[in-house]
């Protein structure tokens, strides 16, 4: 069995992301890079099921520059078999739609009965990647899994919702995005960074894939954004002091914003 996991360096997520002004996209040249914390649970979740399956390979790949091999390091110690890389500067600018279709070329060539990936990344929170991978690869899609299970050549999750959870299953191959709830991560073992510099690490282009120039990257781009804005301040609760009076007043509130 061959899983592939989706994995993408950050900017560190503790930090405050800045925005270029000219370019209006996110600056990462000069700030701390991770691999972004989601993708921790969607690469345990893929070697948990390695464990549970002997013989099972586990792929990550990642899209971007080339200092984006320290994410895919990262995960080749929790545990993964190999990694990929698909950096080309034509690639710069690239939206959700380009991301998606240079993803799912890079991920058929690995044959995949299983594609794990966050639900959405920490840096852009489009959640519109998984979705279109599942879709050029012509899979069905299975998302928010709180619990994931394979077996039977089938897929089996638990989809994580607001009022509790769906059980959800497809036959394999499928794409499974997956929620912070699904597991603990793994730290990476000293041996298991020592082995990583010695795992196999392909490294692509966009032509390679066969995407031209054009298609991909800011000329290739469906869509634009044409500015930015902070966002508005949080402002100041109501604070009420418990008088004798504070459950009327709550009910005045809730009434006043027609909850009840």
């Amino acid at each position: 069995m061959n899983i592939v996991v989706c994995v993408k360096q950050v900017p560190e997520p503790t930090g405050t992301n800045r925005i270029d002004p000219k370019s209006l996209r996110i600056m990462r040249e000069g700030v701390d890079s991770v691999l972004d914390p989601a993708d921790e649970f969607s690469i345990e979740a893929a070697l948990q099921i390695q464990e549970a399956n002997p013989g099972t390979n586990v792929i990550v790949v990642s899209m971007g520059p080339e200092r984006a091999l320290e994410a895919i390091r990262r995960g080749l110690a929790m545990g993964a078999s190999k990694g990929v890389l698909i950096s080309d500067p034509n690639l710069a600018g690239s939206d959700a739609l380009a991301t998606a279709k240079v993803l799912a070329g890079a991920i058929k060539r690995e044959n995949p009965d299983l594609v794990i990936t966050a639900t959405e990344s920490s840096d852009a929170y489009t959640g519109m990647v998984p979705g279109g991978i599942a879709h050029h690869l012509g899979l069905p899609l299975l998302s928010y899994a709180k619990k994931l299970t394979v077996s039977g050549g089938k897929a089996s999750i638990e989809r994580q919702t607001e009022t509790g959870f769906q059980r959800v299953e497809a036959q394999l191959p499928a794409v499974v995005t997956v929620t912070g709830s699904i597991n603990t991560p793994r730290y990476p073992a000293l041996k298991g960074i020592m082995q990583a510099k010695k795992k196999p690490v392909d490294q692509l282009t966009a032509a390679d894939l066969g995407f031209s120039p054009e298609q991909v990257g800011e000329k290739g781009a469906k869509e634009k954004v044409l500015g930015w804005a902070p966002a508005e301040q949080r402002k100041a609760g109501r604070v009420i002091k418990d008088d004798g009076t504070a459950a009327a007043q709550v009910a005045d509130f809730l009434a006043q914003l027609k909850v009840i």
